[in-house]
């Protein structure tokens, strides 16, 4: 298993990997459509996106945290 202190990488590398096949997915769908060679095409986007998604999602994804904590405020019960 790996250890929880790597829990914010591999958070990380799992939604930049998700959101980057779908979002590329979708765009290579409109550019060339539905070929027999889609799958082959869309990879190579996807591998592409994702190397660059990556990273970007490292360093945004605390930033986020922060904004998101700025806009909210936690309710109190009772």
């Amino acid at each position: 298993m790996i250890p929880h202190r790597y829990a914010p990488v591999l958070f990380s590398l799992i939604l930049s990997g998700l959101m980057s096949a779908i979002v590329s997915a979708i765009a290579t769908f409109r550019t060339v459509g539905l070929p027999a060679d889609f799958a082959a095409i869309w990879v190579g986007s996807w591998l592409t996106s994702w190397a660059i998604a990556f990273p970007a999602v490292l360093v945004v994804a605390p930033i986020a945290r922060r904004l998101v904590a700025v806009l909210t405020t936690r309710s109190q019960q009772g």
